[in-house]
């Protein structure tokens, strides 16, 4: 699941789907912002329309936070968090009947700096009554503890999304969704 592949269109293709069989969905995404034809960073946008960044190139965010950064990318904590930890918080089941889906697009390097996000990402994991539809990315270099967790859980079903499935692919994840497998 390398960038660029599609992840995140299929997730919002998917969370489009289920939302309009009436299944309750929240969560949110991230998404490229380019300036004059380059990527310059990422924003975090939730499924009721809110939007912050994640992430920007170095010198785009004022000095002091450069303890996160992921290559030329420093991560704004205090937005990602503002944004993510109460939807994540408010995203579990609803009291209603049925399964209601979560959607974390992504748990990589970027958002795994937020230790209040990998407890709240555990404790979707752990909710009876929430799907959760995520993306993480393909193991390269030194194994993130949170993906290698999510990915070895016997509860959860990872599907690998290339350039030449991606399109196959929609059915087979709302299917397994609604059957409220992770």
């Amino acid at each position: 699941m390398k960038g660029g592949v599609g992840k995140t269109t299929l997730i919002q293709k998917a969370s489009e789907v289920l939302k309009s069989s009436g299944v309750p969905v929240d969560g949110f995404y991230t998404e490229e912002v380019r300036q004059g034809g380059r990527r310059i960073g990422f924003d975090v946008v939730t499924l009721s329309g809110a939007r912050g960044p994640l992430s920007r190139i170095g010198s785009e965010l004022p000095p002091g936070k450069r303890e996160c950064c992921v290559g030329q990318y420093v991560v704004d904590l205090t937005s990602f968090e503002q944004l993510t930890l109460p939807v994540l918080r408010n995203a579990g089941p609803r009291g209603g009947p049925g399964q209601s889906v979560c959607v974390i697009d992504e748990v990589g390097k970027m958002e795994l700096f937020s230790q209040p996000f990998i407890q709240a990402v555990r404790q979707m994991l752990s909710h009876p009554g929430t799907v959760v539809l995520g993306t993480i990315p393909v193991p390269k270099g030194k194994p993130l503890a949170l993906v290698e967790e999510i990915r070895t859980r016997n509860d959860i079903k990872v599907f690998s999304v290339t350039k030449e499935n991606r399109n196959h692919l929609l059915p087979e994840i709302v299917t397994c969704v609604q059957s409220g497998r992770k």
